[in-house]
């Protein structure tokens, strides 16, 4: 027979698989008598059966999901350096030769920026790309992807709320350099807004 969660040849009777470690619940209708096809649901199983739900995931490192983090980051403050010389622009013209006036305005418009431009990029980047090829600009480039509890795309709405409770923590001091962290000792990898909507980031190796 086959386990249900990662698809190794085990023993009949087996109790744990010795490929993954998942365990096998006794004369559970989900041990086929042949690996399980993509689409097995692993986990409805062994939540059926009582067991805790760990899906058996290749996930990504620390490193690489920082790597990618910053490679998105970057991107962000093109985008405020962008907004920065347009509303900067614009906001000196109009001010004409009341420079004191202009400053003033400028050094209110610039809190803004930053949150502004996150949402913008963020919306495109970690919004549309995750949830229509799996992984943002940065996460392509070190071939990771993001995927829910069966390996699945997120829709769109699950994309944003993640978005959306990652940019939430960042109004909280040292929050998201602790989310940020968190994978390190996370047994899933997971980062705080990962478990917030139940995603995982794994490895992509093919990019596609």
């Amino acid at each position: 027979m086959f386990c249900p969660s990662c698809g190794a040849q085990i023993q009949d009777g087996s109790a744990f698989c010795p490929g993954c470690g998942a365990m096998i619940p006794a004369g559970s209708a989900a041990v086929q008598t042949g690996p399980p096809g993509p689409s097995a649901a692993a986990p409805a199983v062994f939540a059926a059966a009582g067991y805790p739900v760990a899906p058996a995931m290749d996930y990504a490192t620390w490193a690489n999901r920082a790597i990618g983090y910053l490679v998105d980051a970057v991107l962000v403050g093109v985008v405020v350096a962008v907004l920065y010389l347009v509303l900067g622009g614009l906001l000196a013209s109009l001010a004409g030769s009341v420079s004191q006036d202009a400053g003033v305005t400028m050094c209110c418009v610039s809190l803004l920026l930053f949150p502004l431009a996150t949402l913008l990029v963020g919306l495109y980047n970690r919004v549309y790309l995750v949830s229509q090829r799996g992984y943002s600009i940065g996460q392509g480039l070190v071939k990771v992807k993001v995927v829910d509890a069966n390996g699945q795309l997120l829709t769109q709405g699950t994309a944003l709320i993640r978005l959306l409770v990652q940019a939430g923590m960042g109004l909280l001091p040292f929050l998201p350099l602790l989310d940020l962290l968190w994978p390190l000792w996370d047994e899933r990898r997971q980062t705080l807004h990962d478990k917030a909507v139940g995603c995982y980031v794994i490895n992509n190796p093919q990019g596609a």
